[in-house]
């Protein structure tokens, strides 16, 4: 009897498909696990690749941070229905994961890190995103003044503030809560003399939205220009704030502080705020993304290239604008260290909006030669849709 052909050997192609798809058919749950587990998978590489890099992934950053863990958590919950590929699933799921979990705003390194404990020689700075001064825009009765705000400052008890929207909003242009910012709706304010009266020995430094108080005496100020990172079409400063151009020109302020003998640079930092129109297949909505990124971008290089110049130790502290799940923090200098673990909590979140706190979007940087001893987000109170940030360093 003659013997049976032998078994031709199969192709790669062959091979890869046996391995990927099941011998039986799959079920429509099947199917649909799989279906979402890729399509995330697919999402986490695109936006890994194009954040703080593509003006039109821009709005599609704003997604919550925390679904970089939540989705494959989730998907991994039902993965076991995919019975006949629901290893393969679940593998991919917890890479996935891995991929996003930085991107995340989970702060793992609280888990164990403990920031070593303050000397004789530390100093505490606050920063903080006031909306707007001491202005209660949100009543109707034209009240300008939030009680209780000099006494928040107070209360913060810092050597050095870092804060920012120094400025009020133009509450006669309408409902703002109901229309986009622009910069018609700045309006310019002069608090210096009630600083003073407030701040007692407190030197003032000011450019733009951004004001610096501080105990220690001010060697240096500027505010970072970012027209020299601007397209030509952007260099032009809004008819509004002609004059008062820093309002549009300047997005950190930069402060050489003479601490204890040891000059210390403080950058006092608001990011404009990333692109929200998701209308990307308007021509209008599309240029507004571009726009708005670039000027980020722009706040960014102006920074990285004012610090790595300067040979002084650094402190960057502020709203940038950016949640963790954004790529635009690529663009500061490796020099600057990131102060999240001396925080203690494990979801850190600075932006509020009503009682909920989203995500973060301020941060505090700085160079190795400064140590942070301590780092908290004390409440707003209210006043502000923003946290504090309040921290004790040292400079080695």
């Amino acid at each position: 009897m003659a013997s049976a052909a032998p078994r031709a050997g199969r192709s790669w192609a062959e091979r890869v498909r046996r391995f990927v798809r099941p011998r039986r058919r799959w079920c429509w749950g099947t199917k649909l696990v799989v279906t979402a587990s890729a399509g995330w998978l697919l999402f986490v590489l695109c936006h890994l690749l194009a954040s703080g890099r593509a003006a039109l992934w821009a709005p599609i950053e704003l997604v919550p941070p925390l679904l970089f863990l939540v989705v494959p958590a989730l998907l991994l919950v039902v993965a076991p229905l995919a019975r006949p590929v629901r290893w393969r699933v679940m593998s991919l799921l917890v890479v996935t994961a891995l991929l996003g979990a930085g991107r995340s705003g989970i702060n793992y390194a609280t888990l164990w890190y403990a920031p070593p404990p303050a000397g004789p020689a530390a100093i505490t700075v606050a920063a903080w995103n006031t909306q707007f001064w001491d202005q209660d825009w949100r009543t109707a009765d034209g009240d300008r003044r939030s009680p209780g705000f000099y006494a928040y400052l107070h209360e913060l008890d810092a050597d050095v503030y870092l804060l920012t929207e120094y400025l009020y909003v133009n509450t006669q242009a309408g409902d703002m809560r109901a229309q986009r910012w622009t910069a018609d709706l700045a309006l310019r304010i002069d608090k210096l003399a009630e600083l003073r009266r407030e701040f007692p020995g407190y030197h003032v430094a000011v450019s733009g939205e951004q004001i610096t108080l501080s105990r220690f005496p001010i060697t240096a100020q500027r505010g970072l220009d970012l027209r020299p990172w601007l397209p030509p079409d952007q260099r032009e400063i809004p008819g509004a704030l002609r004059d008062w151009p820093e309002g549009y020109t300047v997005e950190t302020l930069r402060t050489d502080l003479d601490v204890n003998g040891t000059t210390v640079s403080f950058y006092d930092a608001q990011i404009a705020q990333p692109p929200l129109e998701w209308r990307l297949w308007d021509a209008e909505a599309r240029d507004s993304a571009r726009a708005k990124t670039l000027r980020r971008e722009a706040s960014f290089l102006a920074i990285a290239a004012d610090v790595a110049a300067n040979p002084h130790p650094v402190v960057l502290a502020g709203d940038l604008n950016t949640s963790p799940a954004m790529g635009a923090r690529r663009l500061l200098p490796d020099r600057l260290v990131d102060g999240t673990p001396a925080l203690s909590s494990l979801y850190p979140a600075t932006y509020l909006a009503g009682a909920a706190e989203l995500w973060r979007i301020d941060w505090l940087y700085t160079s190795p030669d400064v140590t942070v001893h301590r780092y908290d987000l004390p409440s707003a109170r209210g006043l502000s849709d923003h946290r504090a940030q309040r921290m004790v360093v040292s400079v080695s």
